[in-house]
């Protein structure tokens, strides 16, 4: 017993400390391989630049599935050829397609999608965000995204840094999907329920985030200045395997998601006074990366 109670002196006499709680980073740098799942090829969406750079979407059909499927015609199609980046606005949109300039839409591509602006939250099992929103009643994760849960128990995506979105018109346009834009600033969740989330950049942000801004209203180029061209926009599936990009996103069910979660809300490490004991969910970004070689 007396050596039981001497131990917490030995601890001191010998300056043995406690380990260092992990950081977010190294919780996902640790994360085992049961912890992550794959994306599959079909729900990514590459763009390349002429110039050089590339940016990667991955794509959210379970919430968006005709605008998806639209975007993937148009992806087949080539659609984006020769297309660029018109429209950046600081801390908030990077916007691309052919700016209504009357191109035709591929076969195949529904001109009058549904607003899948919401949907019900039935069949889906939302892991409950363990934090409050000041826009929902709840939210939460499914399927590796964020979403918010209202009052009549539908559920949108969230709008956060990387969200990709469909440009429309006033209603009751709800654009066909020849349109997008990502977020690249300050997250807008007021546009949630208000316009079709179709997925989110989980590589390649900065090729829109750092362009110049957009010198005319809402971050529009100026007439006659031309934008970031766009080489192609391709499905991964359509790229040889040997040339597509691959990724795992961590799956909201594992236990390392929980303790992600824990520390991003309650920092630790040196730098950190004083924790905030919560976090918003978009500054819980669900962590992404390129698949592991075997």
């Amino acid at each position: 017993m007396k050596a039981l109670l001497a131990l917490p002196a030995l601890l001191l006499l010998t300056g043995a400390q406690s380990p260092k709680p992990l950081t977010p980073t190294d919780i996902v740098a640790k994360a085992p391989a049961s912890a992550w799942k794959s994306i599959p090829p079909e729900d990514l969406l590459v763009i390349d630049y002429q110039g050089g750079g590339r940016s990667v979407i991955q794509l959210a059909p379970a919430f968006a599935p005709v605008h998806v499927a639209n975007i993937r015609a148009l992806a087949r199609a080539g659609y984006w050829i020769g297309s660029s980046i018109y429209r950046v606005q600081d801390n908030y949109v990077a916007q691309w397609g052919v700016n209504d300039d009357g191109k035709p839409l591929p076969a195949g591509v529904v001109k009058r999608p549904p607003a899948e602006y919401v949907r019900s939250s039935q069949g889906l099992a939302i892991r409950p965000f363990p934090y409050r929103d000041s826009y929902a009643v709840r939210v939460g994760h499914t399927g590796g995204w964020p979403v918010a849960r209202y009052r009549s128990a539908d559920v949108s995506l969230t709008h956060c840094y990387g969200t990709v979105g469909v440009g429309r018109d006033l209603k009751p346009d709800t654009g066909t999907g020849g349109e997008l834009y990502a977020v690249i600033g300050h997250a807008p969740r007021h546009l949630d329920r208000n316009i079709a989330i179709v997925g989110r950049v989980i590589e390649g942000i900065e090729q829109m985030s750092a362009l110049p801004r957009g010198t005319e209203a809402l971050g529009f180029y100026r007439q006659g200045v031309p934008g970031r061209a766009i080489a192609s926009i391709r499905l991964a599936s359509s790229m040889p395997a040997v040339a597509r990009p691959s990724f795992q996103y961590m799956d909201e069910a594992s236990a390392s998601f929980t303790a992600y979660l824990r520390a991003r809300a309650n920092r630790q490490d040196d730098f950190y006074q004083v924790p905030a004991g919560g976090v918003d969910i978009c500054n819980a970004p669900v962590p992404v990366r390129r698949t592991p070689a075997p």
